[in-house]
């Protein structure tokens, strides 16, 4: 029913726990397909559970979509290398599906701006949902129809664009111009973590190191141009629909966007703690900081 695909990179050292996590969910994962653009990898404890392709060269994170298309089964599940989904994430996305089939994830945004990634609002690990919220896009996981990723491949990407960040705003809007699939976040309710997308504590910690894709001022320029493109080529965000159009002000580029600020949360994991909780009640407030 379901293949995970994984991509390894500079943190193989989570590689296993990754896999065990995928195959000992509720419904697990059928195989596992790993997209190794690091060091050359060999599993042979899992057996034809895992297959590896084992790369010469770092070819991102756009690359992995077109490995997927090697999956037998009706639904694949991307996952991000700091991703790690509670036993009945998959269960959790199964059952969304047969409501409304939707492009899913373990973290969705959306977006204030047209044209700047931050700020913007949250749902998912870090900001939990009580119900299934439609947002602009999802990362840290994936989860969709197989057959989906033909329209992921319906337009290729403008010669010369990283092919390290945007693949997931790609997505999200081939599937809405092409198919008229939203995007959304299953629920993630507080008293029960055991379906959400992925375990906060290690996605938080893994996500803000230094081997992080997202991470640099570097990083979020590409983000930013990736997200101009897509809008300017016809995405439709949710601040512009009356349905799950945000209310209130922003204040500021986005205060995440600030290098001392993150220097200090990365140092101080607790004082980064407070901060995101204090982003989360002004968003409360409608204030997006």
């Amino acid at each position: 029913m379901i293949t995970v695909v994984l991509n390894a990179y500079k943190r193989q050292q989570y590689l296993e726990q990754q896999i065990e996590c995928v195959l000992s969910q509720s419904v697990p994962a059928e195989r596992v397909l790993i997209w190794n653009n690091g060091e050359e990898l060999e599993l042979k404890k899992f057996g034809d559970k895992v297959m590896v392709a084992n790369n010469s060269h770092n070819l991102g994170v756009w690359s992995r979509f077109a490995y997927a298309t090697n999956a037998e089964t009706e639904y694949v599940c991307m996952l991000d290398d700091d991703t790690f989904p509670a036993h009945r994430f998959f269960e959790n996305c199964l059952r969304q599906m047969e409501i409304e089939p939707a492009l899913l994830g373990a973290r969705g945004l959306r977006f204030l701006s047209s044209s700047r990634y931050h700020p913007f609002v949250s749902f998912g690990w870090d900001a939990p949902n009580e119900k299934t919220e439609v947002v602009d896009i999802v990362g840290h996981a994936w989860f969709f129809r197989r057959e989906w990723l033909g329209a992921f491949w319906r337009e290729l990407p403008p010669l010369g664009t990283s092919r390290l960040v945007g693949e997931d705003m790609h997505f999200s809007f081939m599937l809405q111009k092409h198919l008229g699939i939203r995007t959304m976040v299953p629920p993630h309710p507080v008293m029960d973590p055991g379906i959400w997308g992925s375990d906060p504590d290690l996605a938080m910690r893994l996500g803000t190191s230094k081997e992080a894709v997202s991470q640099g001022d570097e990083a979020l320029r590409k983000f930013d141009a990736a997200l101009r493109r897509c809008t300017a080529n016809g995405f439709k965000l949710c601040k512009d629909s009356p349905a799950t159009a945000s209310a209130g002000i922003v204040i500021g580029p986005g205060i995440t966007r600030v290098r001392f600020i993150k220097r200090i949360a990365q140092k101080f994991p607790m004082l980064g703690m407070w901060g995101r909780a204090i982003q989360r009640r002004l968003a409360e407030k409608n204030i997006h900081i």
